[in-house]
Order: structure tokens, then sequence, then C-alpha cells
């Protein structure tokens, strides 16, 4: 006979701190296709929905000339030698699906959501993308002239610029993290060029899958039909050499009538490989990464400066850095960032007390337990992982570490890593 668990309603259930909650990160599935191309997997959701993407590794990274790794994925889905761009995209509108195609510093990738049901109808479409694209002439064409007016807007806007300019300092304007893009570059683009970079990086490129959600029980035989015999051929990846600007201290004028200036400080940071990291991502939370942070508190909601100001950690490959991002009424940005530099000198001379490292170790645990509400969250976790070449126990890793952090630690960090004299600074109005 089953028992029955009788509640008492008068008692309100015992709250339990974030920080205590048992999180884990479910494990992957993985196979690989008989050309080496290895899919990773996971198996979950309730709807009969599943995202699939093809990362290939593609990225500004591999290109020889500025734009041609961007303008070649953007240009993946306007064409073959069967289909127009029209026909492309209602094809994927028929079956209810979305493809989106994206370009970043090491990885490209072609992404698809659709039915459980359908794939069998999508994945030869996606497949005549990677292997038969012609990357028409008058499709670059358009491209080009909406890019180019697409950036005529964006270059008025002091946020825009900022963000250009801050990347520049920190890396270099010909390292991949650090160059931006002019009116001239899109001009200078040949169809050739794409042509040749789209044949070495996605035709005979190296690629790998990762799938989400209510996978099919044939899911690998499909995969291995359609994208088994692909190339997959190693791609080397050209060195970049990081040269930073030997100015720390700059001062932008874009608009001569802006009332508002956009204000960056930023120091080179090691990547997720290094010792220090996942402890700096706490701190980080405390000195600028959520709305109760120091800099909010203090800039926002004591100054009313600012809207909003966060601080985070780029999530680059081969090397990082430590972003401080606002915008401010000109009058006030240099009050902002004397403001800012008083806070990094609290966290480097006073040790944060327990409640308020508790408040900040609940509302990472939190963030991190939202993060995994589904199949495409989980998978994208793990895909992080997986592209920056981390240790598997990275999760398990980084979850003892905000549990078990001690404000000594935080205090050390501070003193390592908050110094005015590492800091580029930038405002622009």
């Amino acid at each position: 006979m089953k028992e029955t668990i009788k509640l008492n309603r008068k008692n309100a259930p015992a709250i339990v701190d974030a920080v205590n909650f048992d999180l884990h990160l479910k494990p992957y599935g993985k196979f690989t296709l008989k050309n080496g191309v290895d899919v990773y997997t996971i198996n979950a959701g309730a709807e009969d929905v599943l995202a699939i993407e093809w990362v290939f590794f593609a990225g500004n990274a591999y290109e020889k000339k500025n734009l041609v790794a961007a303008s070649s994925n953007f240009l993946l889905k306007n064409g073959t030698t069967k289909k127009n761009a029209f026909q492309i995209n209602e094809h994927f509108d028929y079956y209810g699906s979305y493809l989106n195609r994206a370009c970043y510093n090491e990885t490209a990738v072609l992404s698809l959501h659709c039915l459980t049901k359908h794939i069998g109808e999508l994945l030869p479409a996606v497949k005549e993308l990677i292997t038969d694209s012609t990357l028409p002439q008058e499709e670059l064409d358009t491209y080009r002239q909406n890019m180019k007016q697409r950036l005529t807007v964006n270059l008025k806007k002091s946020d825009f610029v900022a963000g250009r300019l801050i990347d520049t300092y920190l890396y270099g304007e010909n390292h991949p993290y650090g160059k931006f893009t002019s009116a001239e570059d899109f001009d200078s683009l040949q169809r050739d060029e794409l042509v040749d970079f789209y044949k070495n990086y996605y035709q005979q490129g190296k690629l790998v899958i990762f799938v989400a959600g209510k996978l099919p029980a044939n899911l690998e035989p499909l995969l291995n039909e359609h994208f088994g015999d692909l190339a997959n051929k190693e791609v080397i990846e050209q060195k970049h050499e990081i040269v930073m600007a030997t100015e720390k201290k700059y001062r932008v004028s874009n608009d001569e009538n802006g009332v508002q200036g956009s204000i960056r400080l930023a120091r080179p940071f090691p990547n997720r490989h290094h010792p220090d990291f996942l402890k700096t991502m706490v701190l980080n939370n405390l000195f600028g990464g959520f709305f109760g942070s120091r800099l909010m508190l203090n800039i926002r909601e004591d100054k009313g400066y600012t809207y909003g100001i966060h601080s985070y950690l780029q999530n680059h490959v081969h090397s990082s850095a430590w972003m401080i991002s606002t915008e401010a009424g000109k009058e006030v940005t240099e009050a902002t960032i004397s403001e800012i530099y008083k806070e990094m000198k609290r966290l480097r001379e006073e040790k944060v007390d327990d409640e308020e490292l508790l408040l900040v170790q609940n509302y990472m645990m939190g963030s991190i337990l939202g993060d995994l509400d589904g199949p495409f969250q989980i998978i994208a976790r793990w895909k992080n992982i997986i592209l920056n070449n981390l240790d598997e126990s990275y999760f398990q890793n980084s979850i003892n570490t905000i549990k078990k952090i001690t404000a000594q630690e935080l205090q050390d960090l501070a003193q390592r890593y908050l110094l005015p004299e590492e800091f580029y600074e930038l405002v622009v109005i």
C-alpha cells in the first residue's frame, strides 16, 4: 500500500540558498561520422524540436584579407547552382524552420532550428549550401551596399565607435580580435576571394556538429548520409601577434553635438585555461557583473550618472580582456571613471563581507541554473567548453569555485588585477 505524506501547510517550506544547490551539467552524447566529423548531442526537451549547428573553423582568424570570412559566411544561403536566394529561404520557411549563419573570430556557423519530423527534408538543403553555394556577384553587390549603409549609420553612434577602438588598443588593428571594417574594405571585396575561402574552409574545411532537442532515432545515419562525405581536412590558423597601443588614455570626439559619452575601460587578461580565470569570474560579478554589483550601486543608484554599467571577461579562445562598459552624460564621464577606480581601490583594500559574498554566490548559482533550462542551453554550455579546448570538468570546477571562494582570495585577485595603471581608458563623445 502506497504511503501518503501529509503536508503541514501552516509552516512555510525551508528556504535554500542557491549556493547550496547541487548543480550538474547533463553529459553529452557523441559519435563520429565516417569522415571523422565529431557530433555532440543532447537528447532532451518536452517538444519535438531540435537545433543543429555546423561549426566550421572558418572565422576571421583564417582570412588573409579583411571581411572575406564574414562575407563568405553571409552569402552561404544566397544562391546555389540549383536555387536562388529566394528559393532557398522559401524551402526552409515551408517547413517552419529557421536557418541562420554567423561568423566569429575562430569559427563560422550554420545553425538550423526545426521540428524534429522535418529534419529529413532539411538536411539535404543544408548540405547543398555547404557544397554548392555559388556566392553570386549580384548578391555580393547587394550585401556590400547594405553593409556600407549600416556602417555609415553605426559610425555616428559613440558606443559603436568605442567598441571598435578599445579592441584595437588591446590587440592591435591587424589582430582578429582588434581589427575593424571600413567602407573601403567592402569596396575591395572580390568574388573570387570569397569563392577561394569557401572552397578551402567550407567545402574542404574542418567542422564539428552540435545537436540538441528531441533527437530522431536515425540521427546518426542521417548525418552520415548527408555530411559523412565532406572533406573535413585540417586547417591551419594563421599566427597573429598582439600589438597593444602604447598610450593608455584616449578621448575621442565623434559628434561635436553629442550629449553622451561612451566609456570603455579594459585590460588584457589570460584566457579560460589560466588558474585565476574562474575565481576572477566571481570577482567580476561582485565588481560589475550584475544589477546588484558595486559599480551599479555606486554609479547608477547612488550617483545617477548612468542607466547601467557592466564589467565582463571577454570570451575569446586565445587571449581575453577584462572590460568595463557604460554610457554617461558627457559632463560626468570623468567623474564616472573616477568612481570606477574608487571601486577598484575598495576591493583591493577591503575584504568583502559575508553577506555580500553570499549574494554574489547565490546570483551566480541561480543564473547557471536558469541557463541550464532546456537542451539548447545545455549544448551551448558544452559547445563553449569544447571549442575552448577545456577539460570536461570545467563546469564542475566553476561550480566548486563559486561555492568555496573566500573573501581573502577575492581581495588577492583585486590586488593582482584591478590596478588602474593596467587599464586602457577610452571616452567617445
